[in-house]
């Protein structure tokens, strides 16, 4: 969710000491001489309404947004791809894989209980539990936090995973080998502390606002389903002194054009998204209230690659190479996103990536090939293609779907039947096989290609698509032990060619991200993610 050459600090860098909670923090900056509204309260649409609240059980930014304003992990990234440390005040390392972290004295929950190593190591021995069945189980493997990949399998238990409390503000991270990403990939929501007796009690109703206590800058004090959530400031927040937003309001609408409705209407001071047949109106009219920022993430259309006929490479093939990919980025959307042909981004973490061969050839070209292959797997004329195209309920991904599926008749001959459901029942829908091809995409969860490799390695939690390649696993575990930048390099372009031949997913475009933003919102500055933290913000005066 989010150019620099890692968004981290360099492992040069922290070997030469401690970090410590000197460093700048991220916090609200007020301007001198602003002045500032009576009343601190913000109202966001978030897009949907979150599948969960539970950091273990979702896995997109519709809950993460939310997550990361009522919970602090060990460390954050900053925009500028530094890192910050947040619960924990300081760390030391010892050859890049013995890593203790030293959380602040005194840090608490909402409601007042302190906030110790154990509740780290809980949680994250939750996340990685099959039982937990979280999205993000492999992330901790891809850490290669000691043992953390065999328990995500089943192959040994949670108790093993290399964390420890040695007391309880001081924690130890066990590595099998030195990860660049380590200290960016630790600063994911799904990896922050859980409270155990809370959830032991409650099950899953822990995240009920009557029940939860949280780490964050705010606590959670209603929630209407399909209507709104609303969080408040959490006065034992460690860093509550920097905060400005008493209250902040999420609405859970999926219509742009209700969003866009809402927000000149005085109801919304921060829309999750623009109508792409509005922008250009939009930026003429409403100026610098439309907001566009880089974002690191890929909009694709994901195969069931178990199910026929996109068992076979040659078929999605086809369908890859038939999209006009410069018509959809820069006529359907139109509002600076760049057409894909790589998964992850050309460039991402300090490496520059090439797209397959075929990009660069002429849209007939492409299109003759994709016809050959489509043939060669048995689809032509006399027996045309036809599957389902599912996709989340919004307009832009309403607009897209008929735009691909335009093509590919055109094209082809093919026929993409459209279907659309709410977001978590598509998310099931995913993770349960029920799908022909889905839309999605994937926000980076930190700077570096493998955030969007992994992925489509096999056994990921996040792997949906259920392909799998050896020589494309080999790459990624190759890139994860290299040595240096040039090495990890030259292993993602191999994995990124075996997936331009393969295609799990048609990448579709790379993004931006757009929204409206009221003039009297101060401190509103997405990062490369894509998120924005309500404690950075203030309400000016107007």
């Amino acid at each position: 969710m989010k150019s620099r050459y890692f968004t981290r600090m360099t492992l040069s860098a922290l070997t030469l000491g401690i970090m410590s909670a000197s460093a700048s923090l991220n916090a609200a900056t007020v301007p001198a001489g602003t002045e500032l509204a009576a009343q601190q309260e913000l109202v966001r649409n978030n897009g949907s309404e979150p599948a969960s609240l539970d950091p273990h059980k979702v896995e997109s930014d519709v809950e993460f947004g939310i997550i990361r304003d009522l919970f602090d992990g060990l460390v954050a990234v900053k925009k500028d791809g530094s890192v910050e440390p947040r619960l924990a005040q300081s760390w030391e390392n010892k050859d890049n894989t013995v890593w203790v972290f030293h959380l602040r004295p005194n840090v608490t929950w909402s409601d007042g209980t302190a906030i110790t190593a154990k509740d780290f190591v809980w949680s994250w021995q939750r996340l990685v539990d099959p039982k937990t069945a979280s999205p993000y189980a492999s992330y901790p493997g891809n850490m290669h936090i000691e043992n953390a990949a065999d328990i995500a399998l089943g192959k040994k238990t949670p108790d093993t995973l290399g964390v420890k409390a040695l007391d309880d503000n001081t924690l130890e991270i066990r590595l099998t080998q030195p990860t660049s990403a380590f200290l960016a990939m630790l600063g994911h929501p799904s990896l922050v502390p859980l409270d155990k007796i809370l959830i032991s009690r409650f099950g899953d109703k822990w995240t009920k606002p009557e029940h939860i206590v949280t780490s964050g800058a705010y606590k959670l004090s209603d929630w209407v389903v399909n209507e709104r959530i609303v969080a408040v400031r959490n006065p034992r927040y460690w860093d509550n002194d920097a905060t400005v937003v008493n209250k902040v309001t999420y609405l859970p609408i999926s219509s742009e054009t209700a969003d866009v409705n809402r927000y000149k209407a005085g109801e919304i001071d921060i829309t999750y998204t623009v109508p792409v047949n509005q922008f250009a109106q939009l930026k003429k009219t409403l100026g610098d209230q439309v907001s566009v920022s880089p974002l690191l993430a890929t909009y694709y259309y994901e195969f069931n690659t178990t199910k026929a006929p996109f068992n076979d490479p040659r078929v999605r093939r086809a369908l890859n190479m038939a999209l006009d990919k410069d018509i959809i980025a820069d006529k359907v959307m139109g509002q600076g996103q760049r057409p894909a042909w790589l998964i992850s981004q050309p460039e991402i973490g300090g490496v520059t990536l090439s797209v397959p061969d075929y990009a660069a050839w002429p849209q007939e070209k492409r299109i003759a090939e994709a016809k050959r292959l489509l043939n060669d797997a048995g689809f032509n004329e006399a027996h045309p293609l036809s599957f389902n195209l599912l996709y989340n309920t919004m307009e832009t991904h309403q607009r897209i779907a008929i735009a691909v599926s335009s093509m590919w008749k055109k094209n082809l001959g093919v026929e993409a039947k459209l279907q659309n459901q709410e977001w978590k029942t598509m998310l099931d829908a995913m993770h349960t096989g029920h799908f022909d091809l889905v839309r999605y995409a994937w926000n980076a969860d930190y700077d570096d290609a493998a955030t969007f490799l992994n992925n489509f390695r096999t056994g990921d939690s996040e792997n949906t698509s259920q392909y799998s390649n050896p020589a494309y696993d080999d790459a990624l575990r190759n890139a994860a032990n290299a040595s240096d930048l040039t090495q990890r390099s030259k292993y993602y372009q191999q994995a990124e060619e075996i997936l331009g031949q393969d295609v799990p997913a048609i990448p579709v475009y790379h993004y931006v991200r757009v929204h409206l933003v009221k003039p009297w919102v101060g401190g509103f500055d997405p990062d490369k993610l894509g998120y924005y933290l309500t404690k950075d913000m203030y309400i000016k005066k107007h």
